[in-house]
Order: structure tokens, then C-alpha cells, then sequence
């Protein structure tokens, strides 16, 4: 395994980021600046869609780790995926729009897919 494998899941997973950063800020606009609840239901249902495909997608990144880290990766973007299924299964928009975020989160601060790509990126 080289370096190369890691940085390119820690690049993927910070583009995850921003996009959901991204579906996070246009969905808080819709709600406050529009009173656009449907909108806003919507991104929050665009942003379960893509971590929902979060593990599948970064599959072929995830294989091309060491087995160590390829197990650990594959287990913590599971987990990311599995949480956002359940969202969308359970429909609740509340809950779509917690993912990523533990109960202590303050604004400003990286959410839990920031800090695992960080994480990621630190395995270089």
C-alpha cells in the first residue's frame, strides 16, 4: 500500500464533506430565509442520500488500503452509511439533518465526517 491509497480516500471523503457542508448551508437558507420547509426537507433528504452511498462509494478507495486500515475504514463509513439509511427509512428530517453532528456539537465545529477525514488524512 502506498500513501497514495490514503490520500486519495482522505481527498474523497473531504469532497463528501464540503458537499454536504454545501446541502447543509442551502437548506438552512431555504428554511430561514424562505420559510421553504420543503425545501429544506428535501436537501436534508439529499444530504441522507449521499451518506447513505458514502461506503459503497468509497469501496474501490477503501480496497486498495492495507487490510488494517481497509477494515477500519470500511467499518467507520459503514457505520456513516447504516445511520443514514436509517434516516431516510425512518423519514424523520430531524434526524437526517443530526447526522454527523454528536448531541455536544457546537456551530463552527468540524462534524464527525471532518474529523474522520482528517483522521484519515493523518494515516499518511
Amino acid at each position: 500500500m502506498s500513501p497514495t491509497a490514503i490520500v486519495q480516500l482522505a481527498t474523497f471523503l473531504e469532497e463528501r464533506a464540503a458537499t454536504v457542508h454545501a446541502l447543509e448551508a442551502e437548506a438552512e437558507a431555504l428554511i430561514h430565509d424562505k420559510k421553504d420547509q420543503a425545501g429544506y426537507a428535501a436537501k436534508m433528504r439529499e444530504k441522507a442520500e449521499l451518506l447513505a452511498d458514502l461506503a459503497e462509494d468509497a469501496e474501490p478507495l477503501v480496497n486498495a488500503l492495507e487490510p488494517v486500515l481497509a477494515k477500519a475504514a470500511g467499518e467507520r463509513l459503514a457505520s456513516f452509511s447504516g445511520s443514514a439509511a436509517m434516516s431516510l427509512n425512518v423519514g424523520s428530517v430531524f434526524f437526517m439533518s443530526a447526522l454527523l453532528y454528536p448531541d455536544e456539537h457546537k456551530p463552527g465545529e468540524p462534524n464527525n465526517l471532518d474529523k474522520y477525514a482528517a483522521e484519515v488524512r493523518g494515516w499518511a
